[in-house]
């Protein structure tokens, strides 16, 4: 099985009485992982899946008695796709306050849905964890860094969903089926919303607009929705963990509200399904929007499973054009993009303030360098 970084993380909180929630997108690995750990949970162990019609049935608005009667000696419960089940967030607290001796572990393909029914109820009673498509970490474990600066063409085309990575050969035909299953089906369905084909309009829109910044006035153009509803569709691409936005810099947080913003994809292989673009780099020419997308993502997944702190901002108005600028507290990223078609062109430049001073150039030898710093 593949190394997840967030394995040790979850491990140290296996034995307090909090609540262990695991976010992510469907099939970036949230069942796999909860298998791995299964051996350290305690025992006996229930499973249980909200997309089981029986499980939300069960679950939903349970009262003390039957829950008890339904978890019997069940020490650790493990409930898969949380969302689905009306009032969770309800059912957990009554168990953590009444049922004590249970460890409750829950997973959610959907941060709106499953934090909305969760974060009022079980204040001060969770632990959360974002799980993401596989991190350029989690690869060198699986393989080594010398073979993933070979394979970053791969990465840059297909990405990193676990499936993916696990099955060369047949990227194509699996991320087409990823896209098709879990964007088109499920995420329409959920939403039930009443223009899919607008949907898919924007999610093609913004993966040609990768690396530039977003308007929703140039979005509304080309879907033909209004202003609010290509905000309301980004949101919902937002909570099922297909895209991120990532506001413009600035020192002053009411002007970095007004600003313009990027949004990226969580994974390079999904954008180009999207699209339905996987030739090879050598003959592309969106080779350096490729790259930030895979320099800012992967950057994202390292802050995230290490604490490091929060991607706030960026783009700065006085940087040159076709440059952009990634802030952290002490670290600022600059990606160079080149019109050529050549992994050898790309490079992202590190710097310690926005003076640009100490920095460091980061390029494909050095790799790690950039994606792991500590700021």
């Amino acid at each position: 099985m593949l190394y997840r970084c967030l394995e040790d993380s979850i491990t140290k909180r296996l034995d307090d009485n909090k609540a262990i929630i695991l976010y992510g997108a469907r099939q970036v690995g949230k069942s796999t992982l909860l298998d791995q750990l299964a051996p350290k949970l305690a025992k006996p162990q229930l499973w249980l899946n909200g997309d089981d019609a029986d499980t939300r049935s069960i679950l939903a608005s349970s009262n003390a008695t039957r829950l008890k009667a339904l978890l019997g000696k069940t020490r650790t419960l493990i409930i898969d796709e949380a969302q689905r089940i009306p009032d969770i967030g309800l059912t957990i607290k009554i168990i953590l306050d009444q049922i004590p001796g249970i460890k409750v572990i829950a997973t959610g393909s959907s941060s709106f849905e499953l934090g909305n029914q969760i974060n009022e109820p079980l204040t001060g009673r969770k632990w959360e964890y974002h799980l993401f498509p596989l991190s350029y970490e989690e690869l060198v474990t699986h393989t080594s860094p010398l073979e993933e600066q070979r394979l970053l063409e791969q990465r840059l085309i297909f990405g990193s969903y676990p499936e993916i990575v696990t099955h060369p050969g047949d990227e194509n035909e699996r991320l087409k089926l990823l896209a098709d299953s879990y964007l088109y089906k499920d995420i329409l369905i959920s939403e039930q919303l009443k223009k899919p084909e607008k949907l898919e309009k924007l999610l093609q829109a913004l993966a040609y607009q990768v690396g530039n910044q977003v308007s929703y006035n140039e979005l509304s153009g080309l879907t033909g929705l209004d202003n609010k509803t290509v905000e309301k569709y980004i949101q919902i691409l937002e909570r099922a963990y297909i895209v991120f936005r990532l506001p413009s810099f600035s020192r002053n947080l009411r002007s970095e509200l007004k600003k313009s913003r990027k949004i990226y994809f969580y994974d390079n292989g999904l954008r180009n399904a999207v699209i339905n673009q996987f030739a090879p780099l050598a003959i592309r020419n969106d080779v350096g929007a490729l790259w930030e997308n895979y320099m800012i993502s992967e950057r994202l997944k390292a802050c995230a499973y290490h604490r490091l702190y929060t991607v706030s901002g960026m783009l700065q108005k006085q940087m040159a054009g076709g440059h952009s600028v990634f802030q952290t507290p002490l670290l600022l990223h600059i990606t160079l993009k080149s019109a050529k078609s050549s992994l050898l062109s790309l490079i992202t430049i590190f710097c310690l303030n926005s003076k640009l001073e100490a920095c460091t150039m980061v390029a494909i030898s050095n790799l790690h360098l950039g994606i792991m710093a500590e700021g």
